[in-house]
């Protein structure tokens, strides 16, 4: 029973390792890239931008594609208005009579289908005309740095690349603790993370907000995005490497994005990401851990650690935290001990990818650096510090009891060692609820606090769990579209 246990503990450093074995991987990017095989070349790209009532920030969209460093008769803009009931129509016009042939309109009189529908029915548009020999899909509310298509198009110069992405950079000014919280996320995820996918060779996702195909790859997975799931970017980006393309992150090619600033926002959009990559998850189960030549990286086994490391997570942090506790009641000493492993095992990982994520962009570290040491929350932060410093704390713990000429009872002590074993898995409860209090009267000032405590990487965590049950009850899949403001910093 004691394996068996230890085994439940263990199992909570998976995702942990996944993760840090990822960021290992980015640190060989400077040696194993794309860039031996690119060169200039600057396809005709027909750019398809998504949009339902996005007259806040549509137009600024619109005016930095039309600046871009890439060739003015070589880049069109097609926005498929999904029966948009504000004024983006009157954008759009206005747009299309100041880049005249530059920027199309296309409407569909019913709306409300989702992003997919949304982009077969431009697709359906651009894929008839000749022209177009690339297609760039984003977001309406994103804005691209002058160079990032440009610097997009130069790999696909190269005939085995099917798609190439972006990094999306968390631009809200002057932002929430949410909004950097998400940007060093998005550091960590994007820009680190899929270099070291780049080196591994395989990708998990397409960036929905910016993805570039060419045509022979959009021919290839059948010219249609999938409309049965929450992560059509995700089943492409599948597809597309199941087709025999290669996908790859372009870290230098900069798209800003105006993120939820807060919870409840955060949650909405999360959650239907979490239950799209359920979808995925059983939709390509024929894939996972088949190291063949048809399924690519994507059957390899490091990837399946990768992924499925990150999709259990909160199974694995409930088992962790059952073993800890079962084990305290049966054997006290083997508890402490795997505890110490634990917690010393996830500090030394938190310490090197923290390092790592926060140097590859140093920009937004300089801004997100206070969220990137809190993200696993004040507790789970004392705990780590705990274990890698138990004799100097547990000898400054006794000064201060002999000071004050007491000491715990045992009691106390054993509801500290209980609370303690079981804060891996009720972490989740606690970020879970500064979700349910957020804009309450009279309690919502305790959801950043509630925040804090629990850690961002837990409210993620509690997100995936919510969506475990939304998929095994199939509750309605509903497309929740984030409010934009058209708050992101333009530089």
């Amino acid at each position: 029973m004691s394996v068996v246990l230890l085994a439940f503990v263990f199992a909570g450093l998976v995702p942990v390792v996944a993760g840090a074995y990822q960021i290992l991987l980015a640190a060989l990017h400077g040696w194993r890239h794309h860039y031996d095989r690119w060169g200039p070349f600057q396809p005709n790209i027909a750019v398809l931008v998504p949009a339902w009532n996005e007259a806040p920030v549509l137009r600024a969209s619109i005016d930095r594609l039309m600046a871009l460093d890439y060739p003015p008769t070589r880049l069109r803009v097609y926005v498929v208005d999904d029966a948009s009931t504000d004024d983006t129509p009157a954008v759009l016009a206005a747009a299309a009579r100041e880049y005249p042939g530059r920027v199309v309109h296309l409407r569909r009189e019913k709306g409300g289908e989702g992003k997919s529908h949304t982009l077969n029915h431009g697709l359906a548009h651009v894929l008839a005309d000749s022209w177009m020999e690339a297609l760039l899909i984003m977001d309406a509310d994103v804005i691209y740095a002058p160079d990032s298509v440009t610097l997009l198009a130069r790999h696909l110069a190269d005939p085995a690349v099917g798609a190439v992405t972006a990094y999306i950079r968390e631009g809200s000014h002057p932002g929430t603790a949410v909004n950097r919280f998400i940007g060093f996320e998005y550091i960590a995820a994007q820009a680190a993370a899929r270099r070291g996918q780049n080196v591994l060779g395989v990708l998990a996702c397409l960036a929905g907000g910016a993805q570039l195909h060419t045509r022979a790859n959009l021919e290839a997975i059948g010219g249609r995005i999938d409309t049965t799931s929450l992560a059509e970017d995700t089943f492409t980006t599948f597809d597309t490497q199941l087709a025999g393309h290669r996908v790859l992150f372009e870290p230098h090619a900069t798209v800003l994005a105006e993120e939820p600033g807060g919870i409840r926002a955060l949650w909405k959009q999360r959650l239907r990401w979490a239950r799209g990559n359920l979808q995925v998850t059983w939709h390509y189960r024929r894939v996972w851990f088949r190291p063949t030549r048809a399924n690519g990286g994507l059957g390899g086994i490091a990837f399946g650690v990768i992924w499925w490391g990150l999709l259990l997570q909160p199974v694995l942090m409930v088992l962790a935290a059952a073993g800890l506790l079962t084990l305290h009641y049966t054997d006290a000493d083997l508890a402490a001990r795997a505890f110490e492993v634990l917690w010393v095992g996830t500090g030394l990982a938190f310490v090197f990818t923290t390092t790592f994520v926060l140097s590859v962009d140093p920009s937004t570290a300089r801004r997100v650096w206070p969220q990137a040491l809190l993200f696993p929350g004040l507790v789970a932060l004392a705990q780590i510090a705990y274990a890698l410093f138990t004799g100097p704390l547990r000898w400054a713990a006794t000064q201060v009891w002999d000071a004050l000429g007491t000491s715990p009872g045992r009691g106390v002590a054993e509801a500290v060692i209980v609370f303690t074993y079981a804060w891996v898995a009720a972490s989740m409860l606690v970020s879970y609820l500064a979700k349910v209090v957020e804009g309450r009267r009279f309690v919502g000032w305790l959801a950043p606090v509630l925040l804090y405590l629990g850690g961002y990487g837990s409210l993620l965590c509690a997100v995936t769990a919510t969506a475990y049950l939304n998929q095994l009850r199939g509750a309605e899949m509903r497309w929740d579209k984030t409010e934009k403001s058209g708050k992101v910093l333009v530089r």
